[in-house]
């Protein structure tokens, strides 16, 4: 078993750190640039596609449960209409981002409030990258298509493909062409139609034989794409909750609430620290991923046995990882945090606050765990809930009550809070939602 568990985990943990890696680059190139705004305009602009790809995330994960589960069963048939619906959606999709850009970007930044000259910038970055909308939303259906077929290596080459060419794109549309975050926007496009062509030519060489099984009939079925579409919109739900707060984050930091250096330096910080949760959150996913394969897997199968003993693996293997990551903060993330930038009044505003982010591998590897056996299970409504209850009940309480208070120390508290709620609803929820789903 765990050999299985890290035949699925390497090759995403291989994969995820060049996402963290992307954005710390992005980062680290506006960080050198000669003002704090860059940092802030690549911070505003990214939350943006945020709310939009982490929304339509349902895409990758909706289709590696359903997929997952349907491998398991042998149900080939059923496992190409899982990945033609969702394919189907996510052509529907981001046609209507493309149309709808315009009243997308008004009301984002309606929304979203900044200096003028970061505001500026976030909207050059955010009306290039709009058009990367098609390859990403592709990606999400082949990628979670790949991973409930059991196989985690082709989407590690897609995503190293696409993350390497960004970094690569980045540096010289900024570094070399002068460019400043239109440039990293730019390099994101190209990079994005990059991977999908990529996972394109993946699927045909390795499942379009399985294409035999495919109708058109049998995609539009009304009760299987309201089904899909029914578990989509519970981690929907539960997805945009997770945007909400760390939109809200990145908000609050640019809010005099929490200010204690200048709101663009408190922005700067908070956007440079979370990139340590962001690195850490990608590799533990590695293992949420695996597990998504595994228990969409078993739970198909009908094998409670083996269910049981992998989600015991994994959160064996959670915890490691979490230690591994606190004492590597504790005793290197001053200097990483150097690496990502030079400008002295954001290294000293940032001192106070990084013991907060030394913390955070403890309280969030579980929620990150349960993450992917709900979906595998495609237990949405009990993650939408869990989600729910820490969002509302928890995250927005304590910031309340202790953002005025604290300033940033208390958003990053209610952050730490929201997190650790996570990890302990969904354990609480695992036995209706998880282990009562099989049998055997």
């Amino acid at each position: 078993m765990n050999r299985k568990i890290l035949d699925l985990a390497i090759p995403n943990i291989i994969s995820n750190i060049s996402i963290p890696l992307l954005g710390i680059v992005d980062m680290a190139l506006m960080g050198h640039l000669e003002s704090d705004a860059y940092i802030g305009a690549i911070a505003l602009g990214s939350l943006i596609f945020n709310f939009i790809y982490w929304g339509l995330g349902f895409l990758r994960m909706g289709t590696s449960g359903f997929t997952a589960q349907a491998w398991g069963r042998r149900d080939i048939p059923e496992t190409v209409m899982v990945f033609s619906r969702a394919m189907l959606i996510a052509l529907v999709i981001s046609l209507l981002l493309l149309v709808l850009q315009k009243p997308i970007e008004l009301l984002s930044f309606m929304v979203l409030k900044g200096e003028t000259e970061v505001e500026q910038l976030a909207m050059t970055y955010f009306r290039i990258r709009i058009w990367a909308a098609p390859a990403v939303l592709g990606q999400f259906a082949l990628l979670g298509f790949f991973l409930g077929m059991q196989n985690a290596r082709l989407p590690m080459v897609v995503l190293i493909t696409a993350n390497v060419l960004n970094i690569a794109c980045s540096f010289v549309f900024v570094m070399v062409l002068g460019m400043g975050p239109d440039g990293v926007a730019l390099g994101t496009v190209i990079a994005q139609y990059a991977g999908f062509l990529v996972a394109v030519l993946f699927f045909r060489k390795y499942f379009s034989k399985l294409m035999k099984h495919w109708s058109l009939k049998a995609t539009i079925r009304r009760d299987k794409l309201v089904g899909f579409l029914m578990v989509n919109k519970d981690i929907f739900i539960r997805t945009m909750c997770l945007v909400i707060v760390f939109s809200f984050f990145t908000a609050r930091s640019a809010s005099s609430d929490v200010t204690t250096g200048g709101e663009e330096t408190i922005l700067a910080v908070n956007s440079l620290l979370m990139q340590f949760f962001m690195f850490f959150s990608f590799l533990i996913d590695g293992f949420a991923h695996a597990a998504e394969a595994l228990s969409g897997r078993f739970i198909g199968a009908n094998n409670k046995q083996a269910l049981i003993r992998s989600i015991r693996l994994l959160f064996l293997w959670g915890t490691g990882i979490a230690l591994f990551f606190t004492l590597l903060y504790l005793a290197g993330g001053k200097f990483i945090f150097r690496l990502l930038t030079d400008n002295p009044e954001v290294i000293s505003n940032a001192r106070p606050f990084f013991f907060w982010v030394i913390i955070i591998p403890l309280v969030s590897f579980t929620a990150f765990l349960w993450d992917g056996i709900f979906i595998g299970a495609t237990a949405g409504r009990e993650m939408r809930n869990a989600m729910l209850i820490s969002t509302l009940l928890v995250f927005f309480p304590a910031y309340l009550i202790l953002g005025k208070l604290w300033g940033n120390h208390g958003l990053w508290f209610a952050f730490i809070l929201f997190m650790l709620s996570r990890s302990l609803t969904m354990s609480l929820m695992s036995r209706t939602a998880v282990y009562a789903r099989v049998n055997g």
